[in-house]
């Protein structure tokens, strides 16, 4: 392949692994676009991300129930330079810490903005929106549209 060619070629998005145990029925439900969690059945603690036992009694009986997708940014961050040729040319972007309704806070970007640097706030309501590829779907987050 030629300097030319490489350059042409499409960069991927890195995925996940769908072999994982701990996080394949997980990856498994972005395919329907459901974004998965578990709660222990013994003690009511909302675990994420997906494992074997209960982080607050040790159990092993995990429920999975599926989130509404709706939350707000705890925090975030924006990214003006990536090394990783999938990122690079999508910068400045924003990577924030996102507190679903449910009660659990998960890591993903920030889409639907222009200008993460104004348009982006920590409280800002979210919604899940999902990018689609072939064995699984990447849960992202775009602000609430004031309707």
């Amino acid at each position: 392949m030629t300097e030319a060619n490489k350059q042409d070629k499409p960069v991927a998005r890195p995925l996940p692994k769908l072999t994982e145990l701990d996080t394949q029925a997980f990856w498994q439900g972005t395919q329907a676009k459901e974004f998965r969690y578990q709660q222990c059945a013994n003690c009511g603690t909302l675990v994420w991300h997906p494992r074997a036992h209960c982080t607050g009694c040790v159990d092993g009986d995990l429920r999975w129930h599926v989130s509404k997708g709706l939350g707000e940014i705890y925090t975030f961050s924006v990214v003006r330079l990536s090394y990783h040729p999938f990122f690079r040319g999508k910068a400045p972007y924003a990577v924030a810490y996102v507190d679903l309704d449910e009660g659990l806070r998960f890591l993903t970007n920030v889409t639907g903005v222009d200008d993460p640097l104004t348009e982006v706030h920590i409280g800002q309501r979210v919604e899940l929106v999902w990018e689609e590829h072939e064995e699984l779907n990447i849960p992202l987050v775009r602000p609430v549209s004031k309707r």
